[in-house]
């Protein structure tokens, strides 16, 4: 695969897994061998409280993502889903997924946003800024809280 990623490149993603500084908080909610699903450090003004869903081997783009990491990203992603709905009260959710320059990717490392919805909130006309470290503290917290159910209900 031809990689898009500029040659200085270091993937905040891999920067979190191996525990080092980040400019942002980590406020991860759920990780295992596969798969960790942590807070998005951007929030968009209706829609506070996205979650990215992020495969735990550096693969750069859905086109060379192994096939076997579908299902536990999925799980993840449905987790994710559930969590949202409980902790969130939200009307619905959204996925989204980037891959190469023409498809808006800007994290050179596989992930799939989770948002959640609500009625009307015009998240594609809508802009985003960095949420501020309490925020993302106060919305892993609650996700924490629901995530066990969220991931039992996920099988």
């Amino acid at each position: 695969m031809i990689s898009h990623a500029p040659v200085d490149y270091v993937c905040p993603f891999c920067r979190n897994l191996s525990g080092a500084e980040s400019e942002f908080p980590l406020e991860v909610t759920h990780r295992d061998r596969e798969v960790f699903v942590k807070m998005n450090p951007k929030s968009w003004e209706n829609n506070p409280g996205s979650v990215l869903v992020i495969s735990t081997e550096h693969y750069e783009s859905i086109f060379d993502l192994p096939s076997r990491l579908g299902a536990p990203l999925q799980r993840a992603a449905r987790a994710a889903a559930f969590a949202l709905k409980a902790a969130l009260q939200r009307d619905g959710v959204s996925t989204r997924q980037h891959n190469e320059p023409a498809g808006n990717q800007d994290v050179w490392h596989y992930h799939l946003h989770v948002f959640p919805r609500w009625h009307g909130d015009d998240l594609y006309g809508s802009r985003a800024t960095f949420a501020a470290a309490d925020e993302l503290r106060d919305r892993a917290n609650a996700l924490r809280e629901v995530w066990p159910a969220a991931w039992a209900r996920s099988l």
